[in-house]
């Protein structure tokens, strides 16, 4: 497939792409990592710039895009909050300290080539969805794409990473494989439903045998439950819920075991923080140890980082052999670097 077709599309999650379309930007990541490795210079953006509004604090995400962009041979702009006005939906503007997301967002992309958002929890308030909707109101109206470096419901950019590690490590066909995205224990329970929610829905594009597990009441979002079934049957892959660890582990090729948090999605107000505290300390034992690794068909360990070790996972797994937590954040790099050029090239 060219890259023209994809030409000035916003990223904001995999379900408003093709498998076909995916296909192309991840093999486009493929071949620009291979550049990067051999010191081939691949400024295919030459002079563009791409707007990135952080909300949230990362250490992958910003450094990721802001090098993707250097080696690409354009520039990223890093706007927090403090730095900026808020931007702010229609009617929740304040006397001060706010913008209309209209007129920020016209702004930006008369300026530069791209706008990226990273944005959920307390700037949203902590209403599942309300950040999405933030971007999706930038992307209405930005003359330039939108591109979706977190939010309350989706990580796109995080998936791009997590399929060219496995496509990586077990072969660039994972139709069959078994994908296990679990829940794990935390002491925190902020934890959005970002990464568990866009990992099932890659997994299921790419055909892979996807099963999820959690204990009871730590549900993600129907609709995005539905999605990823309905990926999985048009894929040739399966789709499972199971409330067992050990369970979902048995014969896995790859386990991805993440905490979030107890979240409604129906537009309902966050549980009671000691609710959800006290849901998560009873459920204790999800945790990703040397004896539930044995379980597997010898899986790869993955994790998006930062993990909470010693709860959602042992030293001993997280550091082993069949970890590929350091890859996988290395190609936030290169499957960005591919979705930029894609876009934006």
């Amino acid at each position: 497939m060219s890259n023209t077709t994809l030409r000035g599309r916003d990223f904001i999650t995999w379900l408003e792409f093709s498998r076909d379309e995916l296909d192309a930007i991840l093999d486009t990541g493929h071949d620009l990592k291979r550049k990067f490795i051999r010191r081939e210079p691949h400024k295919i953006l030459d002079g563009q710039t791409l707007h990135m509004m952080f909300y949230n604090t990362s250490l992958r995400t910003r450094n990721s895009f802001e090098t993707a962009m250097t080696q690409l041979g354009g520039h990223a702009h890093f706007l927090q909050p403090g730095a900026v006005y808020t931007p702010a939906l229609k009617g929740d503007e304040k006397a001060y300290s706010t913008e209309r997301i209209s007129d920020v967002a016209r702004v930006l992309a008369e300026m530069g080539d791209a706008i990226a958002i990273r944005i959920y929890g307390k700037y949203t308030d902590w209403k599942y969805g309300k950040g999405n909707q933030i971007i999706r109101e930038f992307a209405h109206w930005s003359k330039v794409p939108v591109i979706n470096m977190e939010d309350d419901m989706y990580h796109p950019c995080q998936d791009l990473a997590d399929v060219m590690t496995m496509q990586e490590k077990l072969g660039h066909n994972l139709q069959g494989r078994k994908f296990v995205m679990s829940w794990a224990y935390s002491g925190s329970v902020e934890k959005p439903l970002a990464v568990p929610q866009s990992c099932i829905i890659a997994a299921a594009t790419m055909g892979m045998d996807v099963t999820l597990a959690h204990p009871k009441g730590f549900d993600l979002d129907p609709k995005v439950l539905q999605a990823s079934k309905d990926l999985a049957k048009r894929h040739g892959g399966a789709f499972k819920i199971v409330n067992d660890m050990d369970q979902a582990f048995k014969g896995a090729d790859v386990v991805y075991p993440k905490a979030w948090t107890v979240q409604p999605t129906d537009g309902k107000m966050p549980m009671d923080p000691e609710k959800a505290k006290a849901l998560f300390e009873a459920n204790k034992s999800w945790i990703t140890t040397q004896d539930k690794m044995k379980l597997t068909n010898d899986a790869i360990y993955m994790h998006c980082l930062p993990a909470d070790r010693d709860m959602e996972v042992t030293d001993e797994v997280i550091d082993g052999p069949n970890s590929v937590i350091i890859e996988q954040a290395a190609n936030r790099l290169h499957g960005q670097k591919g979705m930029m050029v894609c876009i934006m090239g």
